[in-house]
């Protein structure tokens, strides 16, 4: 939904990357060479009982309309009927393709484990408030908003949104992760190996339900 964004909001927001800027807006800082160049190590958040005979993957954008959709139609329900039940270990793949992703995985990983999927259900319930495609400030400000409501301190945020060895990570990562699994579009499942695109509930319980019963 929100591919384009690198190309509306300038290469540079991307390009940045490598050693220019994080983000289209600076107020969320500069980026040295120095900072660029470290290496951060990425690894996806999970959830329910590792042991569990399912193992589901999400692979999502906080930018795309159709994971907000998915968020709010699919996963909270699959969360209590199989996550929370020990039917299924999940692990959400997080996918780079824009900036203001990036910008929302950054404040995603600053509340570190316990506040992360706390987070990210607000940035999907949130996610037509919070994006403004013409507006890199306002967009800003709105994921800090998002921050201080999840109780994430102004300091705590800037440190966080300025931290251009994880904005680096989690771009790489991402690329990798998708390549290797082979996704093209947003959400993406890989259910015990095997890749599915999005769909409703009513089909993903079909499926769980008949691995379930062998």
């Amino acid at each position: 939904m929100f591919r384009t964004l690198s190309l509306s909001l300038g290469l540079t927001a991307l390009a940045a990357l490598g050693g220019l800027w994080i983000t289209a807006a600076p107020s969320l800082g500069p980026i040295s060479a120095a900072q660029a160049q470290e290496v951060a190590q990425v690894a996806p958040f999970t959830l329910g009982d590792p042991g569990a005979p399912i193992k589901l993957e999400e692979f999502a954008s906080f930018t795309c309309g159709h994971c907000g959709t998915f968020h709010d139609e699919v996963f909270k329900k699959l969360k209590a009927e199989y996550i929370d039940t020990g039917k299924v270990h999940f692990t959400y793949h997080e996918v780079y393709w824009d900036p203001y992703a990036i910008w929302a995985g950054l404040l995603a990983r600053c509340g570190g484990e316990t506040r992360f999927f706390g987070i990210v259900s607000m940035l999907y319930e949130k996610q037509r408030d919070w994006i403004d495609p013409k507006d890199p400030q306002k967009t800003a400000g709105n994921l800090r908003q998002i921050g201080r409501t999840a109780g994430l301190a102004d300091d705590q945020m800037e440190a966080c949104l300025s931290d251009a060895a994880l904005a680096t990570a989690l771009r790489d990562h991402s690329a990798e992760t998708t390549a290797k699994a082979g996704v093209t579009g947003t959400p993406a499942l890989v259910i015990d190996g095997q890749l599915y695109k999005n769909m409703r509930y009513r089909d993903l319980k079909k499926i769980l339900d008949e691995k379930l019963a062998g």
